[in-house]
């Protein structure tokens, strides 16, 4: 690696999903800023209102799209808002998961987690581990499919 002007070459950001639930996770992010813990700039984060409202098909045409990693990040089992949206979304993304290699794509880009409000620090270090296995991966070798592909593949033509 060269040095220049005394700083070395940052690291190449990639893009990296978050859907967050509103009620707890997106508090947990709030908290470990507010509290200035070191973060990962490569997220852009999605507020979504529960977990539960994220389909496996918002994460696989993040990933298709040319995501290099989805995060999705809900209240605790059992300490969901809205009664059981994060068990729901437990069943649907546990599912995806090991579906992920069928559409060729890795299972390490994607990760589920369960984080409160209270719990930036657990935010920080989960992030922190996510993002450092997606930069150890490398960019998604997915391309972007366009809607005449995308179609294709569904048996639509």
């Amino acid at each position: 690696m060269s040095v220049v002007d005394g700083k070395e070459p940052s690291v190449k950001e990639l893009r990296i999903i978050g859907f967050l639930c509103n009620w707890c996770s997106y508090g947990g992010a709030d908290t470990a800023g507010v509290s200035r813990f070191s973060q990962p700039t490569d997220l852009r984060i999605i507020r979504v209102p529960c977990s539960g409202r994220v389909t496996p098909l918002f994460v696989v045409k993040a990933l298709m799209s040319g995501a290099d990693g989805v995060l999705v990040s809900g209240c605790h089992p059992r300490d969901c808002h809205y009664s059981e949206g994060n068990l729901y979304a437990r069943r649907r993304l546990e599912v995806l998961k090991r579906f992920l290699p069928t559409l060729g794509i890795e299972p390490e880009r994607f990760e589920y987690i369960w984080v409160s409000a209270s719990e930036g620090e657990r935010w920080q270090t989960s992030v922190t581990a996510f993002t450092e296995r997606i930069h150890a991966l490398g960019p998604s070798p997915a391309v972007k499919v366009n809607r005449y592909d995308a179609r294709l593949v569904a048996g639509g033509l």
